[in-house]
């Protein structure tokens, strides 16, 4: 096999750098791929591109491995790390990222001009691939889905043409990116809109984990008529042993009510007392990662999501009842939607889920049937769908109907045949071209 003509290195199996630049952030999925283009430029992402088309190979695309969904073996895998450019337009009030971006570069880039993006809850995050699966961010409830202030979107396309897609320009492209995930292109950079804030109101508050009924309880009656500046979410935590873990919350478990304000000073349920760690103050958006203490090293789990059309009281103990036990998730979230989230952005895009009113996710290191019988309780309160950033793993894969209601799915199918007509990018949650077959001749 050729190599392929890359500013950044190019790596066969085998070679030095080989093993380090296939693995990512999740350990779930362990990729073989048949070369890797560690991209510097888009340039670099093109030439990998081609070069995977000529051979009939499939494409997977990784900037920092948080959501990995199937193994890119035998594929041509594109490393994007190395396009880490962040280019700040205070005046317009956006940011241009590149591929590998990471959130938290973004966040502290925006914060000296006293800007902040819609980023997620970890700063090690890729900002594209985050963005291009709909984006929930820490600011949702105040700002709205992340993918309805995307500007742009410089993408390369399956036939390796370079394309810049927005509003007024390859407007069918731009609508199914801004939600169909790595289905349509690589996506090289976004330009992004970021809104002016500099501090926030909020902190994380851990309860015992064996006041878990309690403390939902208390938080889902405390977020029945909370104004749209108040975002909060409350997660079920069992926190292993092990070292990616910071060492206050290693091989215990709690309650973790977590709030982000950005109006005036609001108070959490007043009936839960005085947590056992955490407070809730002022500080600035540059620490906002600090609330949902998030593991910085790697992991190895898989994440499951549904999203729910409502939170009664029956179905908090519903969760409470199918939660616990060592066999259990590590992680069960609720976050609360609703405000910015559930209205339509400006420009339309594959990004659904405004009917929701909270997201359920769930983080597995073991088995999953604990995680399955879960969402199966939860089902009676939930919309049918799931939210495709917090759906990874192995035992997730196929295609991505769960993601879409049907009209959507349709949409994005039609557009898969236009656009991609070999679903060369596949290494994903796949929306596959009508009548494409699976299981055609091995390639070439």
């Amino acid at each position: 096999m050729p190599l392929i003509d890359a500013q950044g290195p190019v790596l066969l199996p085998g070679q030095d750098g080989y093993d380090s630049e296939r693995q990512g952030f999740n350990r779930i999925v362990d990729h073989r791929p048949a070369v890797i283009v560690a991209a510097e430029t888009a340039e670099d992402v093109r030439q990998a591109v081609l070069h995977a088309a000529a051979r009939d190979l499939p494409v997977a695309v990784q900037a920092t491995g948080h959501g990995p969904v199937l193994p890119a073996d035998g594929a041509v895998l594109i490393g994007t790390r190395r396009m880490n450019g962040v280019r700040i337009d205070p005046g317009a009030r956006t940011a241009r990222i590149e591929a590998g971006v990471r959130w938290g570069r973004v966040v502290e880039r925006a914060a000296k001009y006293g800007l902040a993006p819609l980023n997620g809850t970890s700063p090690g995050v890729g900002a594209v691939s985050y963005t291009l699966g709909g984006g929930l961010p820490v600011l949702g409830r105040t700002y709205g889905w992340a993918v309805d202030h995307v500007r742009s979107i410089d993408v390369v396309t399956a036939d390796g043409r370079a394309l810049t897609a927005t509003p007024d320009r390859h407007e069918d492209l731009f609508w199914a990116l801004r939600g169909g995930k790595g289905n349509f292109g690589a996506v090289t950079a976004l330009e992004i809109g970021l809104v002016p804030l500099t501090h926030v109101y909020g902190g994380g508050l851990y309860y015992p984990g064996d006041r878990a009924a309690e403390v939902v309880h208390a938080w889902r009656e405390w977020t029945l008529d909370l104004p749209e500046e108040t975002n909060s979410s409350v997660a079920l935590v069992r926190f292993p042993d092990l070292p990616s873990i910071p060492g206050h919350l290693r091989g215990r478990a709690f309650t973790h009510v977590r709030v982000v304000h950005t109006g005036p000073e609001t108070r959490p349920p007043a009936t839960l007392g005085p947590p056992v760690m955490g407070a809730i103050g002022v500080q600035p958006y540059t620490e906002v990662a600090s609330i949902f203490d998030e593991p910085a090293g790697p992991v190895r789990t898989q994440d499951h999501s549904m999203m729910l059309r409502d939170l009664p009281a029956e179905a908090v103990d519903t969760l409470i009842a199918h939660t616990g036990g060592d066999a259990g998730p590590v992680v069960v979230e609720l976050r609360q939607l609703g405000g910015a989230l559930g209205r339509t952005g400006a420009v339309p895009s594959a990004t659904g889920h405004r009917d929701a009113t909270h997201a359920l996710t769930t983080v597995s290191p073991g088995p999953v049937g604990p995680a399955r019988a879960l969402l199966a309780a939860m089902r009676p309160w939930g919309t049918g769908r799931a939210l495709i950033n917090l759906f990874n793993g192995p035992d997730t894969a196929g295609d991505a109907r769960e993601a879409y209601d049907p009209e959507t799915y349709r949409r994005l199918v039609a557009l898969k045949g236009v656009h991609d007509p070999a679903n060369l990018f596949r290494i994903n949650h796949n929306v596959p071209p009508e009548n494409w077959n699976a299981s055609r001749p091995a390639p070439r």
